[in-house]
């Protein structure tokens, strides 16, 4: 027989171990949830785990807070060929030291109105992003909401709106041992702006990034090389596929990715790939050309005043990128906007006239609607002078341009 006393001893010892064991469990799942919740990465730094943080649920309040009546059906082809002619908001939201530090004035709705009531039926918002996040790329609140206050002015006067990520580079790279910690910064940064658009309707489109490049390389401008193209367009996949997880309208809403910079070259064109999607003709491509380079950008040696229509070399400039874009993408389905084109002032208001009207003209007949890039100088000393909107009293200081715009885009 056993002794009582030890019998009971030992069920306490049977006891104790039990709750031990329980504890032990609880607390582990207690730590993997707490994991979980910072994306299983302590320090965000993608040397603990794998897997990509997850950054904290924000939608400003100037966003709608359920989705709007968005057309399902549309396809990109038909939402582009809606674009008349749009105008880019340059040098403000993507200044480096914020909205004003570029010498532009705060932005305001009369801005937007303005444009609308001259022609303009949609606008082009580059954001930097990067300059407005914390270590862990967490986009700071007010920022978000800023950005939020200036779509709406645009959707308050019924235009579409491009919204990208700009001058990003930075933290977006393209060089093999930089490429992991880059797609995670860029699908946490992506993850916000998804979350806090998803229910705005088909008028928005997100633009994964601007003129994504290696800066300063030996290929920066003339079409990238072979990594830099794999890595780019994993980052548009990664683009597509983040977006689209994030509710509201974003499972159906119109993607637009860039070639390398940006580029019209045919090496750049040829070797953006376009990314695999779950909605069916919701991808855009956006290429820049301003074109001829030595009349409409160069500032250097060799820039020239003049162009005209009558002159094969002065139009071929502007035909060669836009025939190259529609033969590889309009022509197989996948629209294209032009995302930036502009010719900086020489003091040839008609010159620039003559040009504008061509430019458009030929690309509308390609179906490629154009955005005019303006980054607000105008009448200043130096400077790349592309302004066509005097945004401190809403006037237009070239209206021969105003009217060859929309002219043709007629």
């Amino acid at each position: 027989m056993n002794n009582p006393v030890k019998f009971v001893r030992k069920r306490k010892l049977i006891f104790c171990v039990i709750i031990l064991a329980v504890v032990a469990v609880f607390s582990t799942v207690a730590c993997n949830s707490s994991s979980s919740s910072n994306g299983g990465n302590k320090n965000n730094n993608g040397n603990n785990s794998t897997a990509i943080p997850e950054p904290p649920d924000y939608m400003s309040s100037k966003a709608p807070p359920a989705p709007q009546p968005f057309s399902n059906d549309i396809t990109a082809s038909e939402l582009v060929a809606g674009i008349k002619v749009g105008w880019n908001l340059g040098n403000t939201l993507d200044a480096s030291g914020g909205e004003t530090s570029w010498g532009n004035p705060v932005t305001k709705e009369a801005n937007f109105k303005a444009l609308k009531d001259a022609g303009f039926n949609a606008v082009r918002i580059p954001v930097s992003w990067s300059k407005e996040v914390n270590s862990n790329y967490v986009i700071r609140t007010g920022w978000m909401d800023r950005v939020t206050e200036i779509v709406n002015y645009a959707v308050d006067n019924d235009m579409y709106i491009v919204l990208n990520t700009h001058h990003d580079e930075g933290i977006f790279k393209f060089s093999n041992t930089q490429e992991a910690k880059s797609l995670e910064a860029f699908k946490i940064i992506w993850m916000q702006i998804a979350a806090n658009f998803k229910n705005y309707d088909e008028k928005l489109i997100f633009e994964g990034l601007n003129e994504p490049r290696t800066r300063d390389s030996a290929a920066e401008w003339s079409g990238g090389t072979l990594s830099e193209h794999i890595i780019l367009n994993k980052y548009y996949q990664l683009f597509v596929d983040t977006v689209r997880a994030s509710g509201g309208n974003n499972d159906k809403r119109m993607l637009m990715v860039n070639t390398y910079a940006a580029s019209a070259e045919q090496v750049a064109i040829n070797a953006l790939a376009i990314p695999k999607d779950t909605a069916e003709k919701k991808i855009i491509v956006s290429i820049h050309a301003y074109a001829p380079y030595n009349f409409a950008l160069n500032q250097g040696g060799g820039a020239v005043n003049t162009w005209s229509k009558n002159i094969a070399s002065d139009t071929s400039g502007v035909s060669t990128p836009l025939d190259r874009a529609y033969d590889k993408f309009v022509s197989k389905g996948f629209p294209v906007i032009m995302g930036e084109f502009g010719a900086v002032d020489r003091n040839n208001e008609d010159a620039r006239a003559e040009w504008a009207e061509y430019y458009v003209s030929y690309a509308k007949s390609k179906e490629i609607p154009c955005f005019w890039w303006d980054n607000g100088l105008y009448n200043r000393s130096g400077g790349e002078q592309f302004a066509i909107l005097d945004r401190n009293d809403n006037t237009f200081p070239f209206p021969k341009i105003i009217a060859a715009l929309m002219k043709g885009s007629e």
